[in-house]
Formats: structure tokens, C-alpha cells, sequence
């Protein structure tokens, strides 16, 4: 009788799933694991950090819409991943984390690292388990529900304790799984569809808000056909930039703050009122604001406030019905309107007080001239990965997107350190499927240090991947070498440092040369415009540019300045 190992079985339920990419970091007990995994033709990448590699690992599932698996050690291994996992869930961005564990008859005797895993998991995704023996791995595996998102099923954890992985059963002894079936598109009800067009045909101040969940559900030419035969002004959230171009006429993301506040009617799709959107509540919007929402999952209808119209379903099915309805009676937001013009007056005042920022002359460079000089460069089909605090925000605005699913940053749960992570697993997808399209990274200074190390990961698996680090010296803002070097005559740096500083002009470009990549320094915009198109030219190594800009760069005067900061 053929025999299976625990491993082998794992493996091959995954590659039954039709997993392609495994990240992770091996030890005891889940190197063979790996090593099944590599057998069955699942491609594994190692990583420097538990967390980086569940990041990784969730961006494929964000960028193919199946996800791919993080396998991490017991005990510390798995808790490190635990920030992935989070990250995931708060995303809805599909993952399955593999964690081995200590072995079965060592169960509360404090074997090495012991942990309750499967019950700490269970806080960070919608499905955590056990599986009860080798013969039940594959059907376990296969609960995960590979074809998301059918139940919003997101981040999902399997325990594997360890002396399960060399272990061996007979083939015929295991439960035989096949792949699991598509989801069920869901639609909404035709009466919901009747009163959204009821209420958007009566807005004098229409708006659409387009979300990753639109992204996510591939409804890009749906969307668009929608933008176009209505004539309606949108506004993309960050992830959700690309699903209609930005350069389109109809995007009025330059005049976000006035769009939110003045709009009467706003449609979301794959969008949500959490603190990205400032919760739908005044003084960012309307109090008489109605909401049309299309959403998913059920739970997420009325967060926050009570629609005008609730379309609960798949996004690209729900606006399909939209545009088949409205093609019955064509309805068009006239162009003539105080609307479009406010509109359009805004976007221009807003596009003359960055363009005078991205032009001054002094040196150091600040945020607007940086990426001035940036977005004049990327390729309009690039990706672009990005994180940060101003770096963020402001690239936001400045960096445009042509396509969906190309732009990927902190996210609904703004988690800092994702960066190198979401690259590695963009420019791995770009490495297999040769599409000829540049991932470029975007970070913050601050941002960069939560996993600089992955730069070694990129080397190794030769990942042209882009990183542009904008550094300003600290966490928001930071301070020169000449007041670093007053400051550390004063006394303990520990008492005297604001805590939002870092060394000043640290030399990040020296990290990446150390690996074997290129590293360029740079402090003008011809030094940028040169090490980019030089970066951009190479498709053998990864580039790192350190951009030095001025400690005390800002973003420009905010129209809520009052507010919270974060005008994601």
C-alpha cells in the first residue's frame, strides 16, 4: 500500500485547491511542509519575518482573488503572523496561515513553544481548526472555502501539530477531496435596484465612491460603463484607484474633501463608511447625504447610517443589473450643472497650490517636488505599492493609477510595515506571469524600517522590485544633522529626542547595495529623475532610491485642518 506523510498530504490538498505561492518562514516543526510544497509545484518564498510573509500572502489572494498560504513555526512564529492575519480580515483579502504546532501527547505538559493557537486564531479569521488526523487534512484544508469571497470568508488558520507532519497513513485511509466549487454570485433584489434608480435620478449632487471591493470583484469595465453612460463624477478610496483611470474626466479625487461634504446622493461600490470614508458623518459629509450601497455582506449594510437603497450582492453583478435597468429608461447627470462646476472650480485650485509646492526650487526637495518628478516617470500600467504617513497621503493624490488592483498601501486597518511584502508578492505574480509591468514601492522612511530586511528576500529571488523611500528624517516629520548633533550635546537622546525622529540622512540605499541590489542616494530632482529611469531600465536586480526631502516637509493646508490628520 502507498503511504502519504503528513507533509505530502498537506501539500497535495493545497495543490487540489489550486494554491500556486506559499511564503513563510521554516523551522521545527514545517520545513518538510515547504519541501512537499515545492514537490507538488506550489512555489514556496522564504521571508525575513512572519509578518511580511502573511502580508505577502494575502496580496496575492487580493491581486488573483484566490488565496495564497503563509506557513509559519509554533508558538512566536504564528503570533508573528497574527498582524497579517488581522491586516487580512480588516481588508477582507483572502489568506490561509498553516501553523505547526507542538506535538499531540505533549499537550499542556510546556513542550516547546506550547501555545493555545488554534484559539488565538480564531480572533483573526473567519475559520480555525484542527485537523483531528492525517486523514482528515485534506477535507480540512478544503473547509477553507478556496473560492472566495462566497461568505466574506477572509483570513483562516490551520493547526498542524507536529507530530503529524512525518507521520504516515495509507493513501486509501484518506478522505479524498476535490476542489471546491465557485461561489454563487449573489444578486440583489430587483426592488432594491428600482429605488436606488429611483433616488440617484432625483440627485441634484450625485457621487460614486469606488472601493477595493470593487477592485476585488473585477467590476472595472461594469463601473466604468456606468461613470460614462450616466455622466457621473467619481471619487476612487486609495485601493480602489485604477478601477476607472484616474486621468479620467469624471474623477474629481482633487476636490475630494469638497466632493464628500456637498454631495446629496453617494453610491458605494465596494466602498464602506468606516474612518476611510470618515464614518458618512458630518461635518466631512452632508447631514441630509443619502446613501445607495452596494455591498457583499449583509452585516455591512447601514454601518454607520441607513441607506437610501441597500443592494446587497456581487459588486460587478449588482451594477450589471444598474445598467440593465437603466438602459430600459438612459437617464445622463447633465454636464451644465453648479455641481459639475464647484466641482471642476475646486479640482483646479486644488491642482495650481500643488503644482506651485512641486516647483519650488529649495533644496532639500519636499513631498510635492519628489513625487512631481516621480509620477512624470512611472509607467502608467505600473504598480504601486505604498505606505507611510505624508508619504502615503500625498502620493495618494499624486501618483496616478490606469488600472485596477495597482495600487496597494496600509488599508482599512492602516497598518504600517506592509510595503515589502505586497511588493514582493505584486513582482512575483508580474515574475510568473511575464507581464512586463514595474512594481515600484513607495515608503516612508519610518515606514521602511518595519521590514527593511525583506530587501534581502527581493535579491535572492532577483525581484526587480523599485523602492523609493522618501526620507524626511522621522514619523510624520523629523529633524536635520545639525540639530541631531545640538541635540546629542544636551544630554540622553532618550530624554531629549522627540519621539517622531530618526537618525537623520540614514543611509537606506547602503542596505540594499548589501545585498546585491542598487542603491542610489539621492538629493535633487536630477538625481531622482536619473536613478529612477536608471532603476526602471534594470529588470535583474532591485533598486532602492533614498530620497533625502526636507525633515520639516508637510502636505498642504487641509480644508478640515480641525480634523484628524489621516485624509485617506
Amino acid at each position: 500500500m502507498e503511504e502519504r506523510t503528513g507533509a505530502q498530504l498537506i501539500a497535495e490538498a493545497l495543490r487540489a485547491q489550486n494554491v500556486e505561492y506559499m511564503f513563510g518562514i521554516v523551522g521545527v516543526p514545517v520545513i518538510e511542509v515547504a519541501m512537499a510544497a515545492q514537490t507538488a509545484g506550489i512555489k514556496y518564498v522564504g521571508m525575513r519575518n512572519e509578518q511580511a510573509a502573511c502580508y505577502a500572502a494575502s496580496a496575492i489572494g487580493y491581486l488573483t482573488g484566490r488565496p495564497a498560504v503563509c506557513l509559519v513555526v509554533s508558538g512566536p512564529g504564528l503570533i508573528h503572523a497574527l498582524g497579517g492575519m488581522a491586516n487580512a480580515n480588516m481588508n477582507c483579502w483572502p489568506v490561509l496561515v498553516i501553523g505547526g504546532s507542538s506535538d499531540q501527547n505533549q499537550e499542556t505538559t510546556g513542550a516547546f513553544q506550547e501555545f493555545p493557537q488554534v484559539e488565538a486564531c480564531r480572533l483573526y479569521s473567519k475559520f480555525s481548526a484542527r485537523p483531528s488526523s492525517l486523514a482528515a487534512i485534506p477535507s480540512v484544508i478544503e473547509k477553507v472555502k478556496f473560492e472566495f469571497p462566497v461568505f466574506n470568508v477572509v483570513s483562516c488558520y490551520v493547526d498542524i501539530p507536529g507530530d503529524m507532519v512525518n507521520a504516515k497513513i495509507e493513501e486509501v485511509k484518506v478522505r479524498t477531496v476535490s476542489c471546491c466549487p465557485p461561489p454563487p454570485v449573489g444578486l440583489a433584489q430587483y426592488n432594491a435596484i428600482a429605488g436606488a434608480i429611483s433616488v440617484l435620478k432625483q440627485a441634484e449632487r450625485p457621487l460614486i465612491i469606488i472601493g477595493k471591493g470593487a477592485a476585488y470583484s473585477r467590476a472595472e469595465a461594469e463601473i466604468l460603463q456606468l461613470v460614462e453612460s450616466c455622466e457621473l463624477p467619481f471619487l476612487p478610496t486609495p485601493m480602489g484607484k485604477g478601477v476607472v483611470p484616474d486621468d479620467h474626466p469624471n474623477c474629481v479625487a482633487a476636490a475630494r474633501s469638497r466632493a464628500l461634504l456637498q454631495a446629496d446622493v453617494v453610491v458605494l461600490l465596494g466602498a464602506r463608511l468606516n474612518w476611510i470614508l470618515h464614518f458618512g458623518f458630518p461635518p466631512r459629509f452632508s447631514p441630509q447625504v443619502k446613501i445607495i450601497q452596494v455591498d457583499l455582506c449583509a452585516e455591512e449594510l447601514g454601518n454607520n447610517m441607513r441607506p437610501a437603497a441597500a443592494l446587497l450582492g456581487d459588486i460587478r453583478a449588482v451594477v450589471s443589473q444598474l445598467l440593465e435597468e437603466l438602459q430600459k429608461k438612459p437617464w445622463k447627470y447633465p454636464a451644465n450643472t453648479e455641481w459639475w462646476k464647484t466641482l471642476k472650480d475646486k479640482m483646479a485650485s486644488n491642482a495650481k497650490m500643488s503644482k506651485a509646492m512641486a516647483l519650488q526650487p529649495a533644496l532639500p526637495m519636499n513631498y510635492y517636488t519628489a513625487f512631481h518628478h516621480i509620477s512624470q516617470l512611472l509607467p502608467k500600467d505600473c504598480i504601486i505599492v505604498s505606505e507611510g504617513a505624508n508619504t502615503m497621503d500625498i502620493g495618494r493624490t499624486m501618483l496616478l493609477n490606469s488600472l485596477p488592483r495597482h495600487r496597494l498601501d496600509a488599508g482599512t486597518f492602516g497598518t504600517m510595515g506592509v510595503g515589502l511584502g505586497f511588493a514582493i508578492a505584486a513582482a512575483l505574480l508580474e515574475k510568473t506571469q511575464g507581464s512586463g509591468q514595474r512594481v515600484v514601492c513607495v515608503e516612508g522612511d519610518s515606514a521602511f524600517g518595519f521590514s527593511g530586511m525583506e530587501v534581502e528576500t527581493m535579491c535572492r529571488y532577483k525581484l526587480p522590485v523599485v523602492i523609493i523611500v522618501i526620507n524626511n528624517n522621522g514619523i510624520y516629520s523629523g529633524v536635520d544633522t545639525d540639530t541631531w548633533r545640538e541635540m546629542e550635546k544636551m544630554g540622553d537622546l532618550t530624554n531629549i529626542a522627540p519621539p517622531v525622529t530618526l537618525l537623520p540622512d540614514a543611509r537606506y540605499d547602503e542596505v540594499m547595495r548589501a545585498f546585491g541590489g542598487k542603491g542610489y542616494l539621492v538629493q535633487t530632482p536630477e538625481e531622482l529623475r536619473s536613478a529612477l529611469q536608471e532603476s526602471l531600465a534594470d529588470w535583474d536586480r532591485p533598486s532602492l532610491l533614498n530620497v533625502l526631502i526636507d525633515p520639516a516637509s508637510d502636505r498642504k493646508q487641509q480644508e478640515f485642518p480641525w480634523l484628524t490628520r489621516s485624509n485617506l
